[in-house]
């Protein structure tokens, strides 16, 4: 198998600035590590977080990128579970300290050691990256590497704010229809719960695509739905959403926060959170989550709606994430 020395990126130099196209070198794996040819990375809404600097600390110079779909190129010496050759997914937690009490709790999603792929650690806008064997993922063979993509973060992060909204929340509102609301809402539909979309006023192409894929009804996000609400999840990062997904959901129900950023809340009226109405906020994932939500959707199975760009375009991905002017999910593919 041949090594290649050298490897183009594109690298996040300054909060702020336009990803820049690099030519580095290909990095070594450690013990634990792998080194995967990528052919596919996701671009999430997240990575513009990153790129825009609403998340602080990154890792500069960075190469973003934490939906990562590769073939293992090389291994570390103490890497387990994977062998040359085979497919391997990479999530956005890229490893944690094992020992804290929230590991031990089966709380890595807090850990206070973590890593995450393509913001404290380089990622996938590459065509070579490095991951730890010990939280990668084996995909099913159900999905394409474009496709497998964005059921990495999209899916894996999206379905752990689902479970949040409860298993018995018959109707579900997604604020914001985008990368994980439309992977979410096949899954909702599957299990026979009815899904309500909300998007931007005026955005009739989000609201038919809701539709197609089984949404009972689709609208702008500050109209109430025609029915109340068991739970909501908020996939839009627009804090001004809580108090409306507050008044549209029942008595007892449940809003949940899926972004990792998020505009500030304005303050609202206790009469709206009172009858023992929950708001609470999803942090990044564990490893069981991914496991099963890429079981659950090899069975469904899960679709995404992707527009492919290439790894020299991921700047225009970027933008088109950030106007939302996309259905689905945004994804690189990536030749080394």
């Amino acid at each position: 198998m041949n090594d290649p020395e050298e490897m183009r990126a594109m690298v996040l130099v300054s909060a702020g600035k336009r990803l820049q196209r690099v030519a580095m070198p290909v990095p070594v794996p450690g013990p634990t590590q792998i080194l995967i040819e990528v052919h596919a990375c996701g671009v999430c809404r997240t990575d513009l977080h990153v790129v825009d600097g609403e998340l602080p600390h990154p890792k500069l110079p960075l190469i973003p990128g934490h939906e990562v779909v590769g073939k293992v190129h090389r291994l570390g010496e103490k890497a387990v579970g994977f062998k040359l050759g085979d497919r391997v997914g990479v999530p956005w937690l890229g490893s944690t300290d094992r020992s804290c009490r929230y590991c031990l709790e089966g709380r890595e999603n807090l850990c206070d050691g973590a890593v995450f792929t393509g913001y404290t650690t380089d990622g996938g806008y590459a065509a070579y990256c490095l991951a730890d064997c010990r939280y990668c993922y084996a995909l099913p063979g159900a999905f394409g590497d474009l496709e497998a993509a964005p059921l990495l973060c999209a899916g894996l992060v999206g379905y752990r704010s689902y479970r949040m909204a409860g298993r018995n929340a018959e109707r579900l509102g997604f604020y914001g229809f985008g990368a994980a609301a439309h992977l979410l809402a096949q899954v909702a539909v599957h299990e026979g719960r009815k899904v309500y979309a909300f998007t931007r006023r005026g955005d009739s192409d989000a609201q038919r695509f809701a539709l197609s894929l089984g949404a009972v009804w689709a609208g702008p996000s500050d109209e109430m739905p025609p029915e109340k609400l068991d739970a909501a999840i908020l996939f839009a990062p627009v804090g001004e959403l809580v108090p409306a997904a507050l008044r549209a959901v029942v008595k007892g129900g449940t809003v949940v926060c899926g972004g990792i950023h998020m505009s500030d809340i304005p303050s609202f009226p206790y009469q709206i959170l009172w009858e023992e109405r929950s708001v609470r906020s999803v942090a990044n994932l564990t490893r069981q989550d991914g496991r099963e939500f890429l079981e659950i959707a090899a069975k469904v199975p899960v679709r995404a709606e992707i527009t492919v760009f290439t790894l020299e375009q991921a700047n225009e991905a970027l933008e088109g994430v950030r106007t939302g002017r996309l259905n689905g999910a945004a994804v690189l593919e990536i030749h080394a």
